[in-house]
């Protein structure tokens, strides 16, 4: 499995400079003041060097979410017991969860993947890819065995190279796996457990407290090398977390733009650019997450988000938001008029486009 993980990294190519540079040269040509449509302008531009086209599209969207139960719940860090992850799981296929009411609402596709929920799921809408019935508790031992992260992250990557959406979104469902992400932040950041780590879902001041602990504990316990992103998960990671990296590098595999959802999602992926840098270009980040670690984690990619709504529901409740400004992005580009055919003459623009070179000047 290493050999296909490396197979996976090395298909993953940079974005096209050269669509990027026609895909500017358009944006200059629109009727408009320039940069004046901020991020849908960047936003375009990043599509056309995954696409190759300076016109793209993105109508067929499609939400991925990965399931898992996570061993460290036996520790006391989530107020929610662990039966929650089988039942949204499920719900999830009936749209009846936030992420996929959104879905449903605006006409994505969703597809939830049981990668490691400890339970039979009889659910025929719910992708079986169980690796096993959760992972182990990473307070006491590594979470899971190196082949099981590599699995895991190889079926995340099937998983999202086998739709045919123009663009994908990366969600989670697992109780625990705020806890597990911190983890796998602070390792990969080397950075204290309390500067990554909040409280989830909710809990109280002692749980909280706990919380912190046995990450810390988890850490000391199995010594994960910062240096290989398979052992980092492997030790104090989830099934789904591993999962949802591979449908980053699965997603960037195959050119198209994949979207963060909050924290989790952001913390996968973190995984998959410390695995193949090039991914990065590739990520299209939706909210700014409430959980403390994920503006590190952003920093970290040098990436913004673009929606600040409060939110930290998870379940990829943020990409069907998200595709809604992707398909703003390609509708500029490829709908708006330039400024010869609304027959303007743009040259009052000229000072503009030569930057701030002018006020400088007249400032002496």
């Amino acid at each position: 499995m290493e050999r296909e993980l490396n197979a996976l990294l090395n298909a993953i190519a940079p974005l096209e400079e050269g669509a990027m540079d026609a895909a500017r040269r358009r944006q200059a040509q629109l009727a408009k003041p320039p940069g004046s449509l901020g991020r849908l302008e960047e936003l375009s531009i990043q599509l056309a060097g995954i696409t190759g086209k300076v016109c793209s599209r993105v109508d067929k969207k499609y939400l991925l979410v990965f399931a898992a139960d996570n061993g460290v719940v036996a520790e006391g860090v989530s107020s929610s017991p662990q039966s929650v992850t089988l039942m949204q799981t499920i719900n999830l296929t009936h749209a009846k969860t936030g992420a996929s009411v959104l879905a449903k609402h605006f006409g994505c596709g969703i597809t939830v993947c049981d990668v490691g929920v400890n339970a039979d799921i009889r659910e025929p809408r719910v992708l079986n890819r169980k690796i096993a019935y959760g992972t182990r508790n990473m307070a006491v031992g590594p979470a899971m065995t190196r082949e099981q992260a590599l699995r895991a992250i190889l079926t995340g990557a099937e998983v999202a190279k086998a739709t045919d959406a123009q663009v994908l979104g990366i969600g989670e469902m697992g109780i625990g796996n705020t806890t597990t992400s911190s983890a796998i932040e602070a390792v990969l950041l080397d950075v204290d457990v309390e500067a990554v780590t909040g409280r989830g879902g909710g809990i109280t001041d002692e749980s909280f407290r706990r919380k912190k602990q046995v990450i810390r504990q988890a850490i000391v316990v199995n010594q994960p090398n910062r240096a290989d992103v398979v052992d980092v998960l492997a030790k104090v990671g989830g099934f789904d977390v591993a999962a949802m990296c591979g449908g980053f590098l699965g997603a960037a595999a195959t050119r198209r733009p994949v979207v963060i959802d909050g924290f989790i999602s952001a913390i996968a992926a973190l995984c998959a650019v410390r695995l193949c840098p090039n991914v990065r270009g590739y990520l299209v980040p939706s909210h700014a997450s409430f959980e403390i670690g994920y503006q590190l984690a952003m920093d970290a990619m040098d990436l913004k988000p673009m929606l600040l709504l409060g939110m930290r529901l998870g379940e990829g409740s943020g990409c069907p938001i998200a595709f809604q400004v992707l398909e703003a992005a390609c509708a500029i580009m490829n709908d708006m008029a330039t400024f010869d055919q609304a027959g303007i003459d743009d040259g009052y623009l000229d000072e503009i486009r030569q930057g701030d070179k002018f006020t400088v000047e007249a400032a002496k």
